[in-house]
């Protein structure tokens, strides 16, 4: 009787890590193809854990806070250290609420990167210097476009300000990650629509003001409620014109 249930057991655990590998409906019958992949991302979402050590957000990152279980795939020191939570190809949960252009389950579509930052100081070289280094990594593994790396307030700006006001994008673009508007271009043309261009570059208009607080935070380095104004017209048609014309030489 015993080594009945024995080999009762080995066969659960058996069907069970059989299971774990392979999700297949029970209404179908499984005639497996060849022709496959995993999951690519094709975005990378820059935070700021917005907390005061790198001990504290990995706790945090590895358990919860006030709304729930959260995650990243890394997280880079202030000391340029690079901690990896999660697996590339598993889906973390570190954007919530959201969308980015036609992307609206944005955790299933991203790489999630915390930078060690209390939302407010700025960013070390060395810190940078890491993310640099982690960018281009997953950028070549993945074939994720070097244009497809925003910050965790341009998918969710009403609930979310970081990396923070003073995150350096420019640097980063000049590095070749992200973008940043060509400063030749001094204005935009006449019937220009500004509001059709925060959209065409990814953002939501939902809620129009929080849209253009987080846009103005990493084009422009504020943290303003002032009306749209021409510098806002002159940067949007710069990087208007980079969707239209990506393989331009400035």
């Amino acid at each position: 009787m015993k080594s009945r249930f024995v080999g009762l057991a080995i066969v659960a655990v058996l069907l069970v890590a059989c299971s774990a590998g392979k999700v297949r409906s029970p209404l179908a019958e499984w005639s497996p193809s060849p022709n496959h992949e995993p999951r690519r991302p094709v975005l990378i979402v820059l935070h700021g854990t917005e907390q005061t050590s790198v001990a504290r957000s990995l706790r945090t990152l590895k358990s919860s806070n006030s709304r729930g279980p959260v995650s990243a795939h890394y997280l880079v020191g202030r000391d340029g250290s690079i901690y990896q939570l999660v697996g590339d190809e598993k889906r973390a949960w570190h954007a919530g609420v959201g969308r980015w252009g036609g992307i609206t389950d944005v955790n299933s579509a991203s790489i999630g990167i915390e930078l060690d930052n209390d939302g407010s100081a700025a960013f070390p070289d060395v810190q940078i210097e890491s993310l640099l280094k982690l960018l281009d990594d997953l950028c070549t593994r993945f074939s994720i476009p070097s244009s497809q790396i925003i910050a965790h307030a341009d998918l969710a700006p009403t609930r979310k300000r970081d990396p923070n006001v003073l995150f350096p994008w420019q640097r980063l673009a000049q590095e070749g990650f992200g973008v940043w508007p060509d400063d030749s271009i001094t204005a935009a043309p006449e019937g220009f629509d500004p509001w059709l261009a925060l959209a065409a570059f990814g953002y939501a208009l939902d809620d129009p003001e929080a849209t253009l607080r987080a846009f103005r935070r990493r084009f422009r380095g504020l943290e303003t409620d002032e009306p749209l104004d021409d510098e806002d017209r002159r940067i949007l048609y710069a990087l208007t014109r980079r969707l239209v014309e990506p393989a331009a030489k400035p």
